[in-house]
């Protein structure tokens, strides 16, 4: 299944069911907590609209928010179902935003993760970003995200 872009009307509840559900895991390991705990269907249905949604299969298995950043594509949320891993999901999600990121003229895709998420940095790291940096949350004297790119394939 190759990915489609969300556009109203959709079913936003259904992706916000697949990242809570596939966010899960981090709760009581990554400080602060997931942005997913404030993230509600409005929310989705505003990153459709000014940014982009898109998803793999209905209902969807897998998503990704696409946001331009700057001189990048900014990659959020992306979520595989854990029943559905180990597909290419993730992957196709990321050749995806390669493609929008070169119609758009931007030399670069970034995302983030989570400093205590080592397993996120090295599947990010297989998949060609690399660490450019690290920031911390409002009111954290210590790092508590990874900022990974990787070059767009022009």
């Amino acid at each position: 299944m190759p990915p489609a872009l969300a556009r109203a009307p959709c079913d936003w509840s259904a992706i916000l069911r697949l990242i809570q559900t596939e966010f899960a895991y981090m709760d009581g390991v990554i400080d602060p907590p997931s942005s997913m705990h404030r993230l509600g269907v409005e929310d989705i249905a505003r990153q459709a609209s000014e940014g982009e949604v898109w998803v793999i299969g209905a209902p969807p298995v897998a998503c990704a928010f696409f946001t331009v950043k700057d001189d990048a594509l900014y990659v959020g949320k992306l979520a595989v179902d854990a029943a559905h891993r180990g597909q290419g999901h993730a992957r196709a999600l990321l050749d995806m935003a390669d493609r929008r990121a070169a119609a758009q003229g931007l030399r670069w895709l970034e995302l983030q993760t989570r400093i205590e998420l080592g397993a996120n940095h090295a599947a990010f790291r297989r998949l060609g970003f690399h660490e450019t940096g690290r920031t911390a949350h409002p009111g954290y004297a210590r790092p508590t995200s990874v900022t990974m790119r990787r070059a767009v394939a022009l």
